[in-house]
């Protein structure tokens, strides 16, 4: 493995935030969707839920959902409605 040096390239990911419009976004980001709709099955219920991309995502947050059938992550706004 070679270091780093001045004056060497390094590769680069596309911003979806800053492409032009019109432009298909390059990369999807994780936590993007605002509202999930959840089940009994996927109690005790956390954000981010299993399946979703965790490499660049915040920490696991346990949500109190079951007495309102509502809760919003306080991490990523995202909000859940119990089914």
């Amino acid at each position: 493995m070679t270091a780093w040096r001045p004056g060497c390239r390094r590769k680069t990911v596309p911003d979806p935030h800053t492409e032009q419009p019109g432009e298909t976004p390059a990369l999807i980001e994780p936590n993007a969707k605002n509202h999930y709709e959840v089940t009994r099955k996927d109690l005790p219920l956390h954000c981010p839920m299993d399946g979703m991309s965790l490499w660049n995502s915040h920490p696991r947050v346990y949500l109190a959902i079951e007495e309102t059938g509502k809760a919003k992550c306080p991490y990523c706004g995202a909000e859940y409605t119990l089914k």
